[in-house]
């Protein structure tokens, strides 16, 4: 089987204690990737990239699949996207308000994931239990711990927070194994007593409603690895322009392949590629 065209981040959905399912937009097709694990995989880059937003052909990317001009122009591909405690919306500098006011201005979530190490991080939904972000990071085990009434108020927190636990996922660390498990509901009432006097401090700022402590039981994520890198060789499509390779797992937004390589699609958004298997 062969399919051609550009490529968008994987989709990937999941049920609390389910394996991950994966599916590939690639031009105008979807390939169902975990029916794919076991199988070699033949990956070759056209030497063309079509911006994800605009479409506009470009020689680099940026931001995981932007042009140069959405990416200085776009309120997503702005920087307080990284540090939603710098809203520029909250600020009166968005690039399109409009767009602030439908993606900032909403509830957000503040949660704990193992992603081989505990970290913090902000979400927009937790839909069927399981967020699309703690997929994409590969997290095995996630809890929300906060709902927040905007994305800049989930920076702040955010911030308290990273004071006493990561906010970056290692990758490297994601992609070795499936990590053991932690007691995240203790975690997460030894880090609330830890900001406590922070998170006052919003409330009496921003008002009562600013933060909600919610009840969520957690969840267990697994993913469709038949095994893992001893030691992670990261594939360059942009120097490489090709590899072959047996598909051996998906984890977050990477290909697992034989010989200990990986391969962050995601990073490739918009790239023209021709895969056969």
């Amino acid at each position: 089987m062969q399919f051609n065209g550009t490529i968008r981040k994987m989709r990937v959905t999941a049920q609390p204690s389910q394996t991950a399912q994966y599916i590939l937009p690639i031009g105008e097709q979807e390939v169902p990737m975990n029916a794919l694990i076991g199988q070699q995989l033949t990956v070759n880059f056209m030497d063309k990239i079509l911006c994800v937003h605009c479409g506009t052909k470009t020689k680099t990317s940026f931001n995981q699949g932007y042009c140069y001009r959405c990416l200085t122009r776009l309120a997503q591909c702005d920087s307080c996207i990284i540090k939603p405690e710098l809203c520029h919306y909250d600020a009166g500098t968005c690039r399109e308000p409009s767009w602030g006011e439908t993606h900032c201005l909403q509830d957000h979530f503040v949660y704990l994931a193992n992603t081989g190490t505990v970290k913090v991080g902000i979400t927009r939904q937790v839909s069927s239990g399981v967020s699309s972000r703690w997929l994409d990071q590969g997290a095995s085990q996630a809890v929300a711990i906060l709902r927040v009434q905007n994305r800049l108020i989930s920076g702040l927190v955010e911030s308290a927070m990273k004071a006493h636990i990561a906010d970056k996922t290692n990758w490297r660390t994601m992609l070795k194994a499936q990590p053991d498990k932690v007691d995240l509901m203790a975690l997460k009432q030894k880090l609330l007593a830890k900001v406590e006097e922070e998170l006052d401090d919003i409330q009496q700022e921003y008002g009562f409603q600013a933060i909600h402590f919610i009840d969520h039981d957690g969840v267990d994520i697994s993913y469709p690895v038949e095994r893992y890198p001893d030691k992670v060789k990261s594939i360059n499509l942009d120097k490489e322009g090709s590899f072959t390779g047996i598909l051996q797992g998906i984890k977050g937004q990477y290909l697992l392949l034989d010989g200990d390589r990986v391969i962050n699609l995601r990073k490739y958004s918009g790239y023209d590629l021709r895969i056969e298997y």
